[in-house]
């Protein structure tokens, strides 16, 4: 199995009435085997069923020969819907409801970079489902921004309804808009807070319902958040013009021949497990989203889960799944041509190790 992580902006005018997304939607094809040896998919969705009275009954949209099909799921659990396969093609879970619908939500923190008053700090919040096709649209229209921005990590996840939310921040800052809904609507340009101080750090924001000042979400940036100390991946080059020499390219040079030397391998063979971990130790908390690209199942994911506990060890079972499932072809360089949808949202240690191993370019 092979999946990507497509937008629902493409996709969202397809829901009529009252259909809301409920989900990523991935686009899923089979590698290697005929697709009729697929008998059903599990899809992560991102509603929150704390309430066992008013559970939602989910389906899937399935775009078949570009048209919109609703078509209904199996079972759900939490996390995840089932659904019995028809045909290989985008398909993303939604959920029909007339009322408002809660989510499990992230808040995500961007800061503003090259600012020329060094007293000043401006930042992006962003409110969004917790599915990776939200996610990448937010990740995509910062990217696109005439300013340039870091991501601040910090705890995401809370529950989102469908109310309004105004930010909170100490000390006071400067806050525009005043409040912001949090919406299901599918849009290409997503709203967002922005909060501008005039004196250093730290700052604790807080995300409050408007309605009854209920605190969902907060935490505090520090000083050490607003530095970057991280390498930015070089886009992709669509030239041919020659690179000047540099010491930069060098250390990639030695790099490259270090991790030749270690293996005896030439680029296009399988990676070996030590090479995996090196990987694995980069891949961060986008692990299980590389997983999905690479053709796991979610099924596969919790049985790693379930068996190993050490989070790098997680993750390079992860890797070491892939490569056995694709012998003769696991080598860096289709590792990265795999990974190529998402590079950008992973974290730079990743692009620049397998880079080193003359998998991207």
């Amino acid at each position: 199995m092979r999946y990507s992580v497509l937008s629902w902006s493409k996709f969202g005018t397809f829901l009529q009435d009252s259909w809301k997304f409920a989900g990523p939607i991935f686009n899923v094809d089979c590698v290697y085997k005929d697709s009729s040896v697929l008998k059903s998919i599990k899809f992560p969705h991102s509603l929150c069923l704390a309430d066992p009275d008013s559970e939602p009954t989910f389906s899937v949209l399935h775009m078949k020969d570009n048209r919109p099909v609703v078509e209904p799921t199996v079972e759900h659990t939490g996390s995840h819907v089932k659904w019995r396969v028809s045909s290989l093609s985008p398909v993303g879970p939604i959920v029909q409801s007339l009322q408002p619908v809660a989510h499990h939500g992230v808040v995500l923190v961007y800061k503003e970079q090259g600012s020329t008053n060094l007293n000043s700090y401006s930042f992006r919040i962003y409110l969004a489902t917790n599915n990776s096709s939200d996610i990448k649209d937010i990740g995509k229209e910062v990217r696109s921004s005439k300013k340039s921005y870091i991501k601040i990590e910090k705890p995401p996840t809370c529950k989102l309804d469908e109310k309004r939310y105004r930010l909170v921040t100490e000390p006071d800052g400067e806050i525009s808009p005043e409040d912001l809904p949090f919406t299901l609507a599918v849009t290409k340009l997503k709203g967002y807070f922005e909060a501008f101080f005039e004196q250093p750090p730290p700052f604790k924001l807080s995300l409050v319902e408007t309605e009854s000042d209920l605190t969902v979400w907060s935490a505090t940036i520090r000083e050490g958040d607003c530095v970057v100390n991280t390498v930015v991946k070089p886009r992709i080059r669509t030239d041919s013009r020659k690179r000047s020499s540099s010491a930069s390219e060098e250390e990639v040079i030695n790099k490259r021949a270090r991790w030749g030397d270690e293996s005896g391998q030439a680029p296009g063979h399988d990676m070996l497990e030590k090479q995996l971990l090196q990987v694995a130790r980069r891949l961060g908390k986008m692990w299980k989203q590389v997983a999905i690209v690479l053709g796991l199942s979610s099924s596969v994911l919790d049985d790693i889960e379930n068996t190993e506990k050490d989070p790098i060890m997680q993750k390079l079972k992860m890797l070491v799944k892939w490569k056995n499932q694709t012998v003769g072809k696991a080598s860096v360089r289709h590792l990265c041509d795999s990974l190529q949808d998402i590079m950008e949202d992973l974290p730079n240690e990743v692009y620049q190790t397998l880079q080193g191993r003359r998998g991207c370019r």
